[in-house]
């Protein structure tokens, strides 16, 4: 009795401890996000966790940190590049520091609706496109977004004219603010995290932003007017560190691909069904006017930012922009 006992406990013990060991051996995978718990890129990354931890069978512990906890999204791209960071979906104006050719994505009024958008970029332009960051110590799965961007200010923005000599809160992206100096405005870099602050205080008068941070953000509490203009598409490139990502099997890494995909695809659902929403709430909240732009009004505003087109085209690879307005010219015929 004594010997069975001993032997069931040894047993148990044992079990436990394997337990332990393979509760202690799953791989941390620590992800960035500079949104909110509230957004679809937040249900993006939750779906993107229950496949990897679900496929791996516990190899893998998925961590979110939403809302800049890691820090702003250069500084996190800077701490991917040595590992420290494992994942993230970061805005292509963020990356374009890191590979100029993201500087494409960027481009003003050029994507005519999300459809064409999401056969461009997951065509093999955008895959080219996406592939230039390996060698700046990123690992390239899909592009996922933040939708098409609006403006806000706190007069109504109807024609190029109304933007002269306004401030503008940018991200730090050469394009953007060349974007904004050709309407004759002074764009100001400020971090997304201090936006709101910035507005508030006067510091910029107008900003660009998707409807997702608008609405979660809460811009539209201190900006009078919303302009509706889709004027620009903020896309993100989910991308792993590289230095990490190459340290796992072969099989993980196309677990790893496979969930960030699938993700970013129910990401784009999410952030489609939610923009009504956000804009529903901002009207009701009732102390911002949304405007709606007429095709003229906006064919005012392309021909104005017209020229970021002549000077960033040169900037990218050779022939880039040429082959992606063919291809684009193509996908809106379809």
């Amino acid at each position: 009795m004594k010997n069975s006992l001993k032997f069931m406990f040894s047993t148990l013990a044992l079990s436990f401890s394997a337990m332990s060991m393979n509760a202690y051996s799953a791989t941390l995978i620590k992800v960035h996000s500079d949104m909110t718990e509230d957004s679809a890129q937040q249900e993006g990354i939750e779906r993107f966790k229950q496949l990897v931890e679900a496929r791996s069978d516990g190899q893998y512990e998925v961590k979110i940190y939403a809302n800049n906890a890691l820090g702003n999204d250069v500084e996190v791209a800077q701490q991917m590049q040595f590992g420290a960071v494992q994942a993230a979906p970061i805005p292509t104006a963020k990356l374009s520091g890191f590979d100029k050719d993201l500087q494409l994505i960027d481009m003003p009024f050029l994507f005519p609706s999300r459809k064409v958008a999401y056969q461009f970029l997951d065509g093999e332009i955008g895959d080219e496109v996406l592939s230039g960051l390996r060698s700046s110590g990123f690992e390239p799965a899909m592009f996922w977004e933040s939708g098409f961007k609006q403006m806000t200010c706190n007069d109504p923005i109807t024609k190029p004219a109304d933007m002269q000599d306004r401030k503008v809160r940018v991200m730090e992206s050469p394009l953007l603010i060349s974007q904004y100096k050709a309407l004759g405005s002074n764009p100001v870099p400020i971090a997304f995290s201090e936006t709101y602050t910035a507005l508030q205080q006067g510091v910029v008068e107008c900003q660009e932003n998707p409807l997702v941070s608008i609405s979660q953000m809460k811009f539209y509490e201190v900006q009078k007017d919303l302009m509706l203009t889709n004027h620009g598409y903020l896309g993100t490139a989910f991308v792993f560190s590289k230095i990490w990502f190459d340290s796992q099997s072969a099989k993980n890494q196309q677990l790893l691909i496979a969930a960030a995909r699938e993700a970013g695809h129910y990401q784009r659902e999410r952030s489609i069904a939610r923009e009504e929403v956000y804009l529903n709430g901002i009207k009701q909240a009732g102390s911002t006017e949304v405007i709606s732009l007429t095709p003229e009004q906006l064919g005012e505003f392309r021909n104005a930012m017209s020229p970021v087109y002549q000077e960033f085209g040169a900037k990218l690879s050779q022939g880039l922009l040429d082959r992606a307005q063919a291809k684009l010219s193509q996908l809106s015929e379809m």
